[in-house]
């Protein structure tokens, strides 16, 4: 047999992008659970409520989130290389909102909440299901986004409780199938 081999060259040909509003309608229909993402470098302090986080390894030990660059966040996690995660349990809708940035009147996202810290000082937000507290060791530009990969220091949580879930615009509870 004779193996064929070509050789492709792209020319300077437009890169065809999807529209952002037709990713986000069909992204609505993906379900996930919602975390409160917080920082705090040179005593300022933010967090903001953020859906893109996994899990990517046990051993050793490391989770990925994804941030909008630009955002106060954004900013104090790669300046702090640090960040904490708060996983929110199906009573802290109001907590999701206020760390989205949809009650504009609390300037202090932390103003009246309890928090705590583990390890890197960043806060942690009391009567969540789960926290991790991280150290970020690498970080990419993704777009409008960087993604961050840390190492989890720290852990707490049992996997009791129910969560909050997103899905569609909306809240969702959890109920199992059977």
């Amino acid at each position: 047999m004779r193996a064929i081999m070509m050789k492709v060259t792209m020319e300077n040909s437009p890169i065809t992008t999807l529209d952002p509003e037709t990713l986000r309608a069909a992204m609505r229909s993906w379900s996930a659970g919602v975390t409160v993402v917080t920082a705090v470098h040179d005593g300022q302090r933010h967090g903001m409520t953020v859906n893109s986080f996994t899990s990517i390894s046990l051993e050793p030990a490391m989770i990925t989130i994804s941030l909008q660059t630009g955002s106060r966040t954004h900013e104090l996690v790669a300046n702090s290389r640090a960040f904490a995660l708060t996983m929110l349990s199906a009573e802290q809708t109001d907590i999701s909102d206020r760390f989205a940035g949809r009650m504009k009147e609390i300037e202090d996202r932390f103003a009246g909440l309890q928090t705590e810290t583990l390890v890197t000082g960043a806060p942690l937000i009391v009567g969540g299901l789960a926290w991790l507290d991280c150290r970020v060791v690498e970080s990419f530009d993704a777009g409008m986004n960087t993604l961050f990969i840390a190492e989890v220091l720290a852990a707490r949580g049992t996997g009791e409780g129910m969560p909050l879930l997103y899905h569609n615009r909306a809240y969702w509870g959890l109920s199992p199938l059977k």
